[in-house]
This record gives C-alpha cells, structure tokens and sequence, in this order.
C-alpha cells in the first residue's frame, strides 16, 4: 500500500498509495451522508480511513505507552480526562490541571483521526510519557506491535442503544458540501442493524476486547461506561492498579481519588470554558463532545420495536460470550 523511497538527502520519503486502495473498497454511506468504507471488517469513516490505514502499517509500540479504545460516542472524552488525571497527578494537582485550560482530545490524541490523518509516519517523540494515544479500531486490527508490546490498553464499552442514539445526535453536526445528512435516526437504523457504522459493526468491536480482556487481563481492561456513571470512585481505583500506578494509602487518606473525580465529573468537564467554546481542526465545536451523557436516553429517540429488534441482533451475535449491557439507570 505504501513504499518508502531515500531521496537525495537522505530524507524518507512516503510515497501515498493507499488512494488507490481505498478506491477498491466496498462502500456505503455514513449517518452523515458522508462515505463510510469496509477494510478487514470494520467501516471506516471517510476522514479516518487512511489515518486508520497509516497507524495500521507504522506505530511502533513502546512498553510504556497507554492505549485507550472505543466506539465512538462510549465515553472517549471522559476516559481521556480520567486516565490523563490519573497517570499526571503527581505532576499536576486537580487544581492545575491542564483540563482547565486544554480539551481531552488535545491532551490525549487520536492515531487515526489526529495523529496519523496529519502525517502518514508523525513525529511522536514530541509526546511525554508514558504516552497516552486514543483509537476507535479493532482489537484484531490493532498494529502488531501494540499486541506484542507491554503497553497497555483500556478500552470502554456503552450500552448499544444509547451508543447509537448519542452517535446520531454527533454525527449530524457535521456539516458538509453537497452532503444531506439523516433527518430522523429511522433513516439509518437498517443499516446500524447490519453493523455498518462508524468503526462498526458494534458487536464486532466490544467482542473483540471483551475476548482480549478475558484472555489477557494484564493487557486489557475493559470498562463498561454504566459502571462509571454509577461508581466513578472505584473504577478509578480500577484504571489505577491496572496502570500499575495504584493509589497509595495516604492518596486515598488526602481525598486525591475524590479531587480527580470532581474535576472529571461529566458536569465539571461540560461545564468549563474550553469545554463551552472554542472548535476543534474538524469544524466540531468543543461543545459538541458533551450532550446529556444519561444512561437510558435512548428511551426517548428509539421505539420500544426499534431497541427491542437492535438488542435481540446484537445479543445474538455475542452469543455465549458472557457480556452483558445495562440499558438503564
């Protein structure tokens, strides 16, 4: 897909071949009218795909680095700011913390969508680390070298019909050329039913890590976003021991669990000015990563068909797997 030459200079040279791949791919459209295309079983949005291509093929894992993963909508933005506290509190207070000033996605960036849509081989020396990165991939499409690494991976998992609700109220705020978006989530729900949506097919995506978790506990953690709405306090215990950077007694005595909480409690982040203004390089106000966040909400946008016909093909496909959702508060 790519071949890399030696110019003059001595400078590497990337020269872009994956066009012509993407040409080739099965396509269909997006919630956002835009191209969604299928590569080794997941559809890919049109504006992550060669990113996604690029990590695929270049990211060299260090031991050190700490991968986060989802679907989108799942609870990304909140995992961000959670891990980023946990692993930076003895750098930074919940008091100075660059949440204050900075959004998640800046401070914990993206491979596909950021990192490597920019630049096909990035300079990621500049990251600190231990280095935290963000992914919406596969496990099984992970680069080799984050399966092999010792780095570890925290991957967060939402129940399938608030993902699809909150993924459609997302995706209409992009705003494209010539490009008609969904006016009712009736529009697109056949499609979702098949798997294809953005990083689809859900069940694909959640199985793989719930297999990886299982399998390799010391590599995977799998959290379930219900659980964090309900004890925000001990899975954050949770991320930490994982981590291998568990709270210390005195920690726990000082209330250093319970600051990190307050600070990335969904409200506190909603509610802080970086968070209120300001545009992301898509042309997605900051704003946009903060809708209502309640467990259940789907209740008001899918009919009881809708949701009951949704859950019984995604039950069906994680047959046997032991993984369950909560669809209420």
């Amino acid at each position: 897909m790519e071949t890399t030459t030696i110019s003059s200079n001595g400078e590497s040279e990337v020269k872009d071949e994956i066009q012509g791949l993407i040409a080739s791919l099965p396509s269909e459209k997006n919630w956002d009218g835009s191209p969604l295309y299928f590569y080794q079983g997941v559809w890919y949005p049109v504006f992550a795909i060669r990113g996604a291509l690029s990590f695929q093929q270049h990211f060299i894992a260090q031991d050190t680095d700490i991968i986060l993963a989802s679907m989108p909508k799942s609870g990304t933005t909140w995992l961000k700011a959670l891990t980023f506290s946990v692993v930076n509190r003895n750098i930074y207070s919940p008091k100075e913390s660059p949440l204050l000033a900075t959004p998640p996605h800046e401070l914990v960036r993206f491979f596909e969508i950021d990192l490597y849509s920019k630049k096909q081989l990035p300079d990621l020396i500049q990251l600190p680390s231990p280095r935290i990165c963000s992914c919406h991939s596969h496990y099984e499409t992970l680069p080799q070298s984050i399966r092999d690494s010792g780095c570890k991976i925290v991957y967060i998992c939402r129940n399938p019909l608030d993902q699809l609700v909150s993924y459609f109220h997302f995706s209409r705020k992009f705003k494209r050329e010539n490009v008609k978006p969904l006016s009712s989530i009736e529009e697109g729900f056949d499609n979702v039913c098949l798997g294809i949506q953005s990083y689809g097919p859900f069940w694909d995506t959640v199985l793989g890590y719930w297999k990886a978790s299982l399998e390799r506990p010391d590599k995977v953690l799998f959290l379930k976003y219900e659980d964090l709405k309900e004890d925000i306090i001990s899975n954050l215990k949770k991320i930490a021991e994982f981590l291998g950077i568990p709270f210390t007694d005195k920690e726990e005595k000082e209330g250093v669990i319970e600051e990190i909480s307050r600070l990335c409690s969904l409200d506190s982040l909603r509610n802080l000015e970086v968070n209120k203004n300001g545009v992301r390089p898509s042309g997605l106000p900051n704003s946009s990563f903060f809708r209502k966040g309640e467990v259940g909400d789907w209740t008001n946008y899918l009919s009881p068909f809708m949701a009951e016909n949704y859950l019984k093909i995604v039950e069906e496909k994680l047959g046997g797997s032991g993984l369950t959702f909560r669809t209420s508060q």
